[in-house]
């Protein structure tokens, strides 16, 4: 039964910046998989307000209150600096505008529902692609899937170069680039669009 699998086990959310779905979605599964919740929503109002860094709050909230972290953090590399301090499993929630991996589970999970597939994927992106967490950790899967992406950003917030490095070299990637006059065109010859 899924509603006893987290039984005994509690998640910290420790969210240093505002949100409501991503805190409510890891918060609302750990108690339907029968586990509690322990949050800190508002690290405004928390010990990190008086100066303590990330890696003394991460030490503390998994050596003695969570079995497991939920970290959301203004600062690129934080989920992975707070892996590192961590006793306990920590998941990235969103760091600065450096990656949204579990938004690109539920992104890749509606592709696949819809399309019946994730390989080989035509998907055109539009908007901020340079700020966005989300964009980044969703090119990074759909590339390891095959997929032809084709990047109509709003000017100045092209596809950072460290994002279309990591493309080429690990994945293989080249991301087509068009302009937006031809946005009309690639969204009825695409099978995705996904805009910011």
């Amino acid at each position: 039964d899924s509603a006893e699998i987290c039984r005994g086990l509690i998640a910290a959310s420790v969210f240093y910046e505002p949100s409501t779905r991503t805190r409510l979605s890891f918060e609302s599964a750990m108690l339907r998989l029968g586990g509690g919740v322990v949050t800190a929503a508002d690290m405004n109002a928390s010990s990190a307000s008086k100066g303590e860094s990330l890696a003394d709050t991460v030490r503390v909230v998994s050596g003695a209150y969570a079995d497991i972290l939920v970290l959301r953090h203004p600062s690129e590399g934080a989920a992975r600096l707070a892996a590192r301090y961590s006793n306990v499993p920590v998941i990235n929630a969103g760091d600065g505008s450096h990656e949204h991996p579990t938004q690109t589970l539920c992104d890749l999970y509606t592709l696949w529902i819809e399309k019946g597939r994730l390989e080989g994927l035509d998907v055109v992106l539009s908007g901020d692609l340079r700020y966005s967490r989300t964009i980044h950790s969703f090119v990074y899967a759909l590339a390891r899937f095959g997929a032809n992406l084709v990047c109509v950003p709003h000017q100045g917030l092209e596809l950072p170069d460290y994002v279309v490095k990591r493309l080429r070299e690990e994945y293989g990637a080249e991301p087509q680039a068009a302009d937006a006059s031809r946005l009309g065109d690639l969204a009825s010859s695409s099978d995705a669009m996904y805009i910011t």
